[in-house]
This record gives C-alpha cells, sequence and structure tokens, in this order.
C-alpha cells in the first residue's frame, strides 16, 4: 500500500509569488503609458483594438504565477515524479482572472477589496495546487473539489467583468472560449485521473463560445451574463467527466440539470 503523505507548501515562497503578482497590479495604475493600436486584417473582416499596459500586466502576473507555482512545487518531495506544467494552468489562469475587474475599476475601497481577495484567492489556488500534485496525500481529493469550484468562479468573475466593462465582442468571445476551454481541461483532468480530454474541453469551449456571442447584445446585467454562461459551462463539463467514466447519458444528466436550473433561476432573479 503506498504509504499516505501530508506536506505543505513553503509559506515563504507562497508569499512571495502572491506578493509578485500583486505588485505588478499595484504599480499599474501608476504607470500612463499610451496604449499600442493593433489592426488585423482577416478575410473580410478589420479587427482593430488597442493593445494597453494593463493588458502586458495582466499577460506578465499571469506568467508569474504559473512559473512561481513550478518554483513552489520543486521544494516538494514528490517533485521528481509529477509533471509541474499541469499544475500551471490555474494560478496563471487566477493571476489574469484578477487583472480584469482591476483594469476596469478606479482606485477605491472596490478596487483595494478586489485586490485583497484576489492575492487571498492566488494563495489558496497555488496550495492547492501544491496538495493536488501529491496522488498519496489525503487531502488531495477535496483539494481536487476546491480547485474546480475556484476555476468556475473564476469563470464567473471574468464574464461579470468583462460585461460590466463593455468590452466589445471579438474580445469576450475569445476571452471566455479560453478560459472556459482551460477551466473544462483542469477539470476533467481533476475527475478522471488525470487524463487529459482534449476533443470534450474544445466542445464545450466553443458552445459556451457562441452562447457568449449570442447573449452580448441582450439587455441584462452583467451578473445574469456570467450566470447564465456559467450554468451549462459547468453542466457540460460534468455530463463530459460521467460520459467519460462510463455512465450512460441519462444517469450523467441530474445533476447537471439541477445545477442549470440553479444557475438560471439565480439569474432571473438578480441584477
Amino acid at each position: 500500500m503506498e504509504q499516505q503523505t501530508s506536506n505543505l507548501p513553503d509559506l515563504n515562497r507562497l508569499s512571495v509569488i502572491s506578493a509578485m503578482v500583486l505588485l505588478a497590479y499595484a504599480v499599474t495604475p501608476f504607470i500612463q503609458i499610451a496604449a499600442y493600436p493593433v489592426q488585423l486584417q482577416l478575410p473580410g473582416i478589420l479587427i482593430a483594438f488597442k493593445l494597453s499596459f494593463s493588458t502586458l500586466t495582466s499577460l506578465f502576473a499571469a506568467a508569474l504565477a504559473g512559473l512561481g507555482t513550478d518554483w513552489l512545487l520543486r521544494l516538494h518531495p514528490r517533485y521528481a515524479e509529477t509533471r509541474p506544467s499541469r499544475h500551471w494552468l490555474l494560478p496563471a489562469l487566477t493571476a489574469l482572472v484578477i487583472g480584469t475587474p482591476l483594469n476596469n475599476l478606479q482606485m477605491g475601497p472596490q478596487w483595494w477589496a478586489v485586490f485583497a481577495f484576489g492575492g487571498f484567492l492566488l494563495a489558496i489556488v497555488c496550495a492547492a495546487e501544491y496538495i493536488a500534485s501529491d496522488p498519496a496525500d489525503p487531502r488531495r481529493a477535496p483539494m481536487s473539489g476546491l480547485l474546480t469550484a475556484v476555476s468556475f468562479a473564476l469563470v464567473l468573475v471574468l464574464a461579470v467583468a468583462l460585461r460590466g466593462a463593455g468590452t466589445r465582442l471579438f474580445l469576450v468571445v475569445p476571452a471566455l472560449s479560453g478560459a472556459v476551454f482551460l477551466t473544462a481541461l483542469r477539470s476533467l483532468y481533476l475527475r478522471l485521473g488525470e487524463r487529459w480530454i482534449w476533443t470534450w474541453s474544445l466542445a464545450i469551449a466553443l458552445v459556451i463560445g457562441e452562447m457568449a456571442a449570442g447573449l452580448y447584445y441582450w439587455p441584462i446585467s452583467a451578473l445574469q451574463y456570467g450566470l447564465i454562461l456559467l450554468g451549462p459551462a459547468y453542466a457540460l463539463t460534468s455530463i463530459a467527466s460521467a460520459l467519460e467514466e462510463g455512465s450512460t447519458l441519462r444517469a450523467s444528466l441530474l445533476e447537471p440539470i439541477l445545477m442549470l436550473v440553479a444557475m438560471w433561476a439565480i439569474s432571473m432573479v438578480v441584477h
């Protein structure tokens, strides 16, 4: 029988990772650099947007979080047995999503609240990834559940932030599709015994991207927009997991339908 272990992440490294990501966002409001105009000529369409310093900061923060997670995992006794790159996805996505509301809010109590919560969430995600990296750790199952819950919460935050900021459609769709793809991929990986399910993840991302585009011009609030998309994103991922585990389609539908109905019911009463 494999011996169970209960290793904890190094708090110093965990603090450094969170501090570096938060520092990148903290200095962004004080640096004024003109956005760089970018134009992409595609067949029959011209896509024009501005690449801002805040966007580059978010990408830099995501890279810091991903590489920082690898740095944290290097102290794990079983680091040589793991594939650390699989644990970069969610910390990087977390750092990236944190930047969406921060880059669209004015500095004030609300900005600082998001800033503090973002740092706390990133630390929790990195610690959970550290624990989940060890198959023999008895806390792996609850940590995997936590990571799945956080990943879908990040999709909701991203959808609400993009909608609330009035981001243009051609940026909203790829941003949400990419986030859903990574979330579904990581969630299925955790649920299915460390197997990458690329086809299902891509299909789920395409469906949610189509829905995001279709709902874009509906007269609904940002929170309603996010909840309406979150329901099918979770439901489809749950169905894919059940089918991959060998369940019948009928047996796979109960939990996803309940979650879908719950999300859509909440979206009808919130504003």
